[in-house]
Order: C-alpha cells, then structure tokens, then sequence
C-alpha cells in the first residue's frame, strides 16, 4: 500500500466528471513544492503519518482487542470501510445524523475558522463540518476509511467549505501547534491507545480560544435502560452486524469497548488533566452518547 497524504477535495463547481478519475490520495514524495516566493501553510506543509505494514486478508475478519494496538485497530477499520457508513445508520436506528448534528452545534462553528476532525473515518462528518463555511482536516490512520471517504466526497463535495484527507496518528498528529480553531473526535478517543496522550495532542494543536468537542459512547443514567442497553450491545449488536457489515467481528470489539468506557464524569476528568478548561458534557439519547467539551 502506498503512502497516504493529503488529498485536495474538489469544490461543488469543479466535480470532476464521468471520464475524469479524482485526485488519489498521494504520496509525500508527489506533494507539488510551493513556490519560493509563497509562505507555506503550515498545515497543508505538515508531513503526513504513514500507516505501513498493515495487511489484512480478504475474507476474514480483524478483531481488535481491549489493548488497542494501532496495527490492530487500523486493519480493523480498514476491513468495514467499505459498509462502514450503512451499518452505523442500522446499528444505531438512524440516531447517528442526529448525534453528528449535535456535535456541530456544539463545535460552534464560524466561517473560517480551521478545524481537525480527528478519526474522521470516510469523513461523513467532516463534510457537515465544512458546510458552516469551515476548513476542515480530516485525520485518520485507517486508510481503507479514508479512500473510501474520497470516493464519497468525489461524489458528493461539500455544500460550503472544504474538506481535505490526511493520515496520521492522534498520539503523533503532523500538525504544528496552534493550528486549529476547533478539534473535534467523534466515536474514536475509545480507539486509542493512550487516551490522556491523545486529548494533549489535540490541545498541542489548538489555538489558544479554540474549542475541544468529543463525541463518544458513554453509560445510559437511567439504570434500567443501561441493563436494555448493555444487553443490545453484547448480543443484538453483534447479530446485526453479521447482516449488514462486511466484518461483524469488528462489531464485539465495539461492544466491549464501549462497555470498557469510563462514565462521563470521568472522561471529564481525563479532560481537565489535559490541560482543557471549563470542561462539560451534556448527554445524547439518555446518555448512549455523551459531548464533551473543553476550552484551550
């Protein structure tokens, strides 16, 4: 596989058309220099993280486990790209719009402003992101999610803004500090390795006034919907899965990493010890889904 890189999305009026192939995801090597006479942007200019020496076999299923090995992990995402979108929507009964829907309100966003949607995945949120007029980042180190999120936007660009690809590793992202106004990680801070490594990484590369927004599975309050909701997650899930997924073992790895989570106080506190200010959370859906936020 060859190394990813940034990929520049095609804007609504320059779609490429029926005979044109889009933009593959480069390689570093094939990035056009910039001009002497221009100041390089530092982000665009960033080195982008190679995921090498991955390899899954067609046909079978890779699991990850609860230690989260990065090797592990990206060749899971990789092997459910290709149904990755359609099975979220059955999985979660079409309740993930709303979620993303949220997570923009809460990013509260402005046009301009540059932000990081890190585990963007096939980068189905970074295009609602980019719509408030925004630039938008798209980080993942499965390169399976994210060739299939440029097919996506090839077919279907951003409505406003714009929405570039790059893989990198949240504990190591190729960003310089202060690049961004918004940083956000959807449904991905579980798939990490070290999580307070990740959530400092992602002050790293925050303005100071940005705005920090995590959008993850978290514990139902309510006692008898989180006995309803474990239960669906340890034996519904996984037979759902095996329907619409291409690797429905991938789908225990979910399960049992949500229900590894910490509650949301305590993702609260792995926050704050990030060095993030005027922490909160408000609760999605009873709590299956918790935002938190933070201030840089």
């Amino acid at each position: 596989m060859g190394k990813p890189g940034l990929a520049r999305t095609p804007e609504p009026d320059e779609a490429p058309g029926p005979d044109i192939e889009p933009d593959p995801v480069v390689a570093p090597d094939q990035a056009v220099a910039p001009s002497p006479d221009v100041e390089p942007d530092p982000v665009a200019a960033a080195g982008p993280v190679a995921v090498a020496g991955r390899a899954v076999e067609a046909g079978r299923g890779a699991r990850a486990g609860l230690d989260k090995r990065p090797d592990q992990v990206a060749a899971m995402f990789d092997q459910v790209a290709r149904r990755y979108d359609i099975t979220n929507a059955v999985l979660s009964a079409g309740m993930d719009r709303g979620w993303r829907k949220a997570t923009a309100r809460e990013l509260r966003l402005a046009e301009g402003q540059r932000v990081l949607d890190l585990a963007a995945g096939t980068a189905t949120s970074s295009r609602a992101f980019a719509a408030a007029g925004t630039e938008v980042l798209a980080c993942d180190f499965s390169v399976g999610m994210l060739r299939a999120g440029q097919a996506r936007l090839a077919r279907r660009p951003p409505v406003a803004g714009s929405v570039r690809l790059v893989a990198g590793d949240g504990l190591r992202l190729p960003f310089p500090d202060a690049a961004f106004d918004r940083v956000t990680i959807s449904f991905g801070l579980r798939n990490v390795a070290d999580v307070p490594a990740c959530l400092a990484e992602l002050r790293r590369v925050t303005r100071p006034g940005g705005r920090l927004v995590v959008c993850e599975f978290s514990q139902p309050t309510w006692g008898p919907m989180r006995r309803v909701y474990l239960e669906y997650l340890m034996r519904a899930l996984p037979a759902v899965a095996r329907a619409v997924s291409s690797s429905a073992d991938s789908y225990v790895y979910l399960a049992e990493s949500i229900r590894a989570w910490p509650a949301q106080p305590d993702l609260a506190d792995l926050l704050s010890a990030a060095g993030w200010t005027n922490v909160g959370w408000r609760n999605l859906t009873g709590g299956i889904v918790a935002l938190h936020h933070g201030d840089c």
